[in-house]
């Protein structure tokens, strides 16, 4: 079946993955008398896919969709954790919520060996911290903002009862703009977000108060064959590619975890209890980096490129006080990318890091590494990534745990002397 429309193509193979999504953007089918929903994904092209073995674009736009549409800014990750439970729950051997807010699944290998994967469920967000008398909103970041890319935003807001309310962050109109403040940023603080009220009582009515967390409004979309524009695809694009792999993958030796973890953008929290609960003798994070590859970058300085595959992480962080890359692990990733031809690029970062870092540091230690999705623009709303990346990263993913074995994680962990 070739299921072209004006509306365009549409993924309609039975996936656990494409189960639910934003109803917007859902368009319902009645195939003989099964109702089955599924994502538009105008733009979205499948031919001319040389090498690319089982690459079907529309289901990674529709599943992408689905997740970086949700909202879930650091501590109120719940909007995606019941998505991630919905896709795992008939595919794990145990599945729980940790009393961080972490979703932790786990197939049952043949040995005790274990390998964590993990991929943050949050992203960045903003808090209300006063309503003043004529209704405007004032606001606190949660996690790393850069305050350029804040006026004229549209923002979402919830309310204590769990509703999201739309409002945007005004400033001054140029025309009152004063020679000097037009060559400045304007701070955090001089910002405000306008829900439409005219008073306090009336924002207070919508259950909007102090506290109330807020988001970037904003919906995936094509920008072309292959690239797509969105918000929180930090980490919601690393998110997709562990759920794919971990379904898609049979058990082998080790015993395989998936923790989809709470409040990275915040100090990296969920994988650090996650991690200490699970005790893994391996670990691998999922998360995007910097694509740089845009005017005005010197080709030094683009960390990595679209298209060009996953990033294999050798360093991050300032000096390399994020995560240096187990050279173990790090070969392995290389090694597997090169048996398998998934074209790969080695990341060296200057700045930031990922729940990796967290995880190296739990108990006696933990051999890790990060294999990061190339995506321009990000902590912004039109962060911007290829396809074709994430699935070359569910591809190496994969391989990575196929290819290990309860021997070759004796070996890179600890060695007795004496």
């Amino acid at each position: 079946m070739n299921p072209r429309s004006p509306h365009g193509e549409l993924a309609l193979k039975a996936s656990p993955l494409v189960r639910s999504g934003t109803p917007a953007y859902s368009i319902n089918l009645h195939f003989l008398n099964i109702g089955i929903k599924i994502y538009s994904t105008k733009g979205i092209r499948q031919e001319g896919m040389i090498g690319m073995r089982d690459f079907k674009a529309e289901e990674y736009f529709s599943l992408l969709k689905k997740y970086s549409d949700a909202n879930g800014p650091s501590g109120y990750e719940d909007e995606v954790r019941e998505l991630v439970i919905e896709d795992l729950r008939d595919v794990s051997d145990k599945l729980w919520i940790d009393s961080m807010g972490n979703v932790i699944a786990m197939k049952r290998g043949e040995t005790d060996r274990k390998l964590m994967v993990a991929a943050h469920m949050d992203e960045i967000g903003l808090i209300v911290k006063h309503i003043d008398d004529n209704g405007f909103l004032r606001f606190s970041p949660i996690g790393g903002w850069n305050e350029r890319i804040l006026p004229g935003s549209r923002v979402r807001i919830r309310s204590k009862e769990g509703k999201w309310f739309r409002g945007v962050i005004g400033v001054k109109p140029p025309h009152l703009i004063t020679p000097e403040e037009e060559k400045k940023v304007i701070e955090m603080n001089k910002l405000f977000i306008d829900v439409g009220a005219s008073s306090k009582e009336e924002v207070l009515s919508r259950g909007i108060e102090k506290g109330s967390v807020i988001v970037l409004d904003q919906e995936l979309e094509a920008l072309s064959d292959y690239r797509v524009t969105g918000k929180a695809l930090d980490d919601r694009a690393g998110l997709v590619v562990a759920l794919k792999s971990f379904i898609e993958t049979e058990p082998k030796d080790v015993t395989l975890y998936l923790v989809a973890t709470v409040q990275e953008e915040v100090g990296l929290k969920g994988a650090r209890t996650s991690a200490f609960q699970i005790s893994p003798h391996l670990a691998i994070a999922l998360d995007t980096t910097t694509a740089n590859d845009v005017p005005d970058v010197e080709e030094h300085e683009a960390v990595a490129k679209l298209g060009k595959g996953p990033a294999i992480k050798v360093v991050d962080g300032r000096s390399g006080s994020g995560l240096i890359t187990h050279p173990k692990v790090l070969e392995k990733l290389i090694s597997v990318a090169k048996e398998r031809n998934i074209p790969y690029q080695a990341e060296v970062l200057t700045g930031g890091t990922t729940d990796s870092s967290a995880i190296q540091l739990t108990k006696e230690g933990v051999p890790a590494g990060t294999i990061s999705i190339p995506t321009r623009y990000i902590h912004s709303q039109v962060e911007l990534l290829d396809l074709r990346d994430l699935h070359n990263s569910v591809e190496l993913l994969k391989g990575f745990y196929e290819s290990l074995t309860a021997d070759w994680i004796d070996g890179v962990r600890e060695k007795i002397i004496k």
